[in-house]
């Protein structure tokens, strides 16, 4: 007799991350229930997986009740706006998904008594006063700021997800995610990676806001997936960064891009955003102890990949 199948439901899984992770737990030998409302994923990232017998699309917003007939080993709440355009245009959803959604599929997880991975991000941060970031620093967010959409979203998540662990027993795991890039960012997302390519490729000049003297440390998503399967296997319940500590200034960073793709475009400076973060480095030691995890991807290679990438999609205005 075949040995039944484990069961994942990954919320967000049409998205960028979500649609990568897809793909993982496919290949680890999982049945994928893929559920997304398509505002900010797309039916692309997941195309090439019609017709898998052990994946299937929902198309739903988890901020309503969420069904899930027969068994489930594991969910992966990844649902949410997760760029400045999207969370700004869309904050009440933003907030929602944080708060409603992550509910629901909490809710979910106990009554399957399914094991919970909440996506978490470094902007819980916010505009951190410690450098680099490790999980025991408990940020400085501006609450009613403009990004404080997404980033109180993120951090009620936590408490939530925290609170079904300690009161009802679910199995939790929080991952803290570090700026991740990689195939299937949509180039309009307006974050800077994106933005520049789509500008180098285009000749345009690359904006850089502020003086461009804010750091960012950028991970390739491939490293992002292996720590987020490793996390979700393990028996760890405290949050984890999972991002790469090669930190670059954005300005450098532009010039990184401009060098990669031999573009001829030159550098704006525009006004910077109202509670820019101005340094974002992940402290890894939990996740090299608890997880035995480390970023394989040098910036470069990653960066490389996702030129390639971005180089056969067509770049609408």
């Amino acid at each position: 007799m075949s040995k039944k199948k484990k069961r994942v439901l990954i919320t967000g899984g049409a998205g960028f991350l979500g649609s990568h992770l897809c793909d993982r737990y496919l290949s680890e030998g999982y049945e994928v229930i893929c559920m997304d409302n398509l505002s900010t994923g797309s039916a692309d990232n997941i195309a090439h997986l019609t017709g898998n017998d052990h994946f299937s699309f929902v198309k739903h917003d988890v901020t309503n009740y969420i069904h899930v007939g027969g068994d489930l080993d594991l969910i992966l709440h990844f649902a949410s706006p997760a760029s400045p355009i999207d969370y700004l245009e869309m904050p009440i959803q933003t907030l929602k998904v944080g708060s409603l959604g992550t509910h629901k599929a909490l809710g979910l997880a106990k009554a399957k008594d399914a094991r919970f991975l909440l996506a978490s991000t470094s902007e819980v941060y916010g505009d951190p006063k410690t450098h680099p970031q490790a999980e025991d620093y408990w940020g400085n967010v501006n609450p009613i700021g403009h990004r404080g959409v997404y980033d109180e979203a993120k951090r009620f998540a936590e408490a939530m997800a925290m609170a079904y662990h300690r009161y009802h027993g679910v199995e939790t795991r929080i991952v803290r995610i570090f700026n991740t890039y990689g195939s299937r960012m949509r180039i309009h997302d307006g974050r800077a990676l994106p933005t520049f390519m789509r500008q180098a490729l285009r000749g345009n000049p690359l904006t850089v806001y502020g003086d461009g003297s804010q750091t960012r440390s950028f991970m390739y998503v491939d490293d992002l997936v292996e720590g987020v399967w490793r996390l979700s296997q393990s028996d760890y319940t405290e949050p984890v960064n999972i991002g790469n500590p090669q930190e670059i200034s954005i300005l450098e960073f532009a010039k990184e891009i401009i060098d990669l793709t031999g573009s001829d475009s030159k550098i704006t400076f525009e006004e910077l955003p109202k509670d820019d973060p101005q340094v974002r480095q992940p402290d890894i030691s939990q996740a090299k102890k608890v997880l035995e995890w480390e970023p394989k991807y040098d910036r470069r290679e990653g960066l490389s990949k996702t030129f390639d990438y971005f180089k056969k999609k067509s770049l609408p205005e």
